[in-house]
């Protein structure tokens, strides 16, 4: 471990002539500290057995309400909202620091031991799909909605989803973990990270300068994954970090940000799932409408 000094404002340097020095083969240290040091680790595959529930609606979710399995239970909301009644869901709740992701179960739906996974029991052999864009995709597509069918638009949609898919990890997994989770505050991956959230968010700003929604002139998956993680993250209910990050200063995305968070059905899908902040939004699981109403943690 190298030396390091704490300036006033609580950040950590490392010295030049201190700096860490690789071994020549990585090894896991399991005590290596962080947040989420219990259940972080570099093997796949499940370390118990544990059946995942299976409940009475065609789909079933298996999630949490981070970013990821937000985007997901608000498209199940919106397909909802549209009247399309073969998108009912039972929503499971999968509490990662706990390390039911782990379990054998979810490793059959996910081999990645990562929220959300999705089983369809609507299809002649029931049908996994995982990785949160994935399930978008493939709802999309099965309800022929929330997606152009039109190859420019199609296709603009489509760039815009992907780009949330390979962007959000340097806001969640680089400047979220650096800033929030890891064991102490460290001055260059902070900086490193919130430079290229800044940037990000600065697409988001200059697109949505131009077209009401991510994708164009409708609302779209696309909207719905980049809300989940960037809208969020303005409307300064990610990491804390609202007034670090200067998000009033993208007042496109702001704007965007507040138009979608008026949507019931996004209102409804950020509950899903929902183990922390206020007890009115928390719903744990979700398996009718009616839970929304009777069953938030203020009622039981």
């Amino acid at each position: 471990m190298s030396n390091t000094y704490a300036a006033r404002d609580g950040t950590v340097s490392m010295t030049k002539t201190n700096e860490y020095v690789p071994p020549e083969i990585w090894t896991w240290d399991a005590e290596n500290g962080g947040h989420f040091a219990s259940i972080n680790r570099p093997i796949a595959g499940a370390t118990h057995e544990k059946d995942l529930p299976v409940g009475t609606h065609p789909f079933q979710l298996y999630s949490l309400a981070t970013p990821n399995g937000v985007k997901v239970t608000i498209m199940f909301e919106e397909l909802l909202a549209l009247g399309f009644t073969d998108a009912e869901y039972d929503a499971w709740l999968i509490r990662i620091v706990q390390g039911d992701q782990f379990g054998s179960g979810f490793v059959g739906v996910n081999p990645n031991s990562k929220i959300p996974a999705l089983m369809d029991y609507s299809t002649k052999t029931p049908t996994r799909i995982f990785e949160s864009g994935a399930i978008l995709l493939y709802l999309a597509e099965k309800f022929n909605a929330f997606l152009p069918n039109e190859g420019t638009a199609r296709t603009e949609c489509l760039s815009w989803l992907f780009w949330q898919m390979a962007s959000a990890p340097y806001l969640g997994g680089g400047f979220g973990h650096f800033y929030v989770y890891a064991p102490y505050k460290m001055e260059y991956p902070i900086n490193r990270f919130a430079m290229e959230t800044k940037r990000q968010l600065d697409v988001l700003d200059q697109r949505l300068g131009l077209v009401p929604f991510i994708a164009g002139s409708n609302y779209t998956i696309a909207d719905m994954a980049i809300w989940a993680w960037y809208g969020q993250l303005v409307l300064s209910r990610q990491y804390n970090a609202g007034i670090f990050l200067d998000v009033d200063s993208y007042q496109n995305v702001k704007k965007w940000a507040e138009l979608i968070d008026a949507r019931p059905a996004v209102q409804r899908g950020r509950m899903v799932n929902k183990v922390s902040g206020d007890s009115n939004l928390q719903l744990h699981e979700r398996h009718d409408a009616s839970d929304f109403d009777t069953k938030t943690e203020n009622k039981i």
